[in-house]
């Protein structure tokens, strides 16, 4: 089965989510962005969420996170929850 290691970055909004997807464009760590900015408990490991498998996240993550490019931020994400920033961070198949 298939395996992903991913990071996010939770807001409320798209328009905040953009600006942060800018300033980590910009060189900012995505790492830093999350400790500063995530709404999710994640926020505090730098969004870090650990190794999954499909369906272990909701739908439109699990498709960014098994079909995007690995080491790239995709996002704006919006989900139930609210608009994510997603790195995925490495892929198994």
């Amino acid at each position: 089965m298939p395996t992903a290691q991913a990071s996010h970055i939770l807001v409320d909004t798209k328009e905040k989510c953009e600006k942060l997807k800018q300033k980590i464009a910009d060189g900012e760590d995505f790492a830093d962005i999350a400790k500063e900015h995530s709404s999710c408990p994640s926020g505090k490991q730098g969004g870090d969420l650990g190794e999954f498998g499909p369906g272990q996240m909701v739908k439109e993550f699990d498709e960014v996170v098994f079909s995007g490019e690995v080491n790239v931020v995709h996002g704006p994400v919006k989900t139930q929850f609210g608009y994510h920033l997603l790195k995925i961070t490495s892929r198994t198949d």
